[in-house]
């Protein structure tokens, strides 16, 4: 592959990833950067091993988790944000302040399910011939940049939204796990 390919690549790996950020931002009171950054790295992380498990698994796993990957994404998007949007609307004192930061744990399983199409992106990879090392790199880059910036992003949306953001974050992890899923069965071979 080519830079411009790896480039584009690595971009198109890093959209849900940026998107869910954004919610994540939004449900955070005023993230500082080191969230940011520790919530990019976190993904980053996640989004650059992915496509080497898929690369190692190689053509003879890919045709199960990509039957599977979908459903896997949707499940597991779903589950987060309902359980965002149940905090948001749960009967908690309106002066209470929003978290300052996610836990580790809710930050990578969201990277899982955003990356989990990378882990058949890495089985294709493996078809071509391609260098893993220096694409898996690219796509964890991008990613960990769109994160940080998309939780950045997130926080001036939470600042205009207030206490209910959490909602709206839930909401648009739901939207992506959905978008997912009809990406993958709404559109026959």
């Amino acid at each position: 592959m080519n830079f411009a390919a790896t480039a584009a690549l690595s971009l198109a790996m890093s959209t849900d990833a940026f998107a869910a950020a954004v919610g994540k931002g939004a449900a955070l009171h005023k993230p500082q950067w080191r969230e940011a950054l520790r919530t990019g790295l976190i993904f980053g992380v996640i989004e650059a091993i992915t496509p080497i498990i898929g690369w190692a698994l190689g053509s003879v796993a890919a045709p199960y988790v990509e039957a599977w990957d979908h459903w896997i994404a949707f499940s597991l998007l779903g589950i987060i944000g309902l359980l965002m949007i149940r905090n948001a609307l749960s009967d908690a004192d309106e002066d209470e302040a929003p978290a300052q930061s996610h836990s580790f744990w809710v930050l990578a399983v969201t990277g899982l399910a955003t990356s989990i199409d990378a882990m058949v992106v890495g089985a294709g990879l493996a078809l071509l011939g391609a260098n893993i090392v220096v694409t898996a790199a690219a796509i964890g880059f991008s990613t960990f940049v769109m994160v940080t910036l998309g939780v950045m992003l997130g926080r001036v949306l939470g600042t205009v939204a207030g206490r209910r953001a959490e909602l709206v974050g839930g909401l648009v992890l739901i939207i992506i796990g959905c978008v997912i899923l009809y990406e993958h069965i709404g559109h026959p071979a």
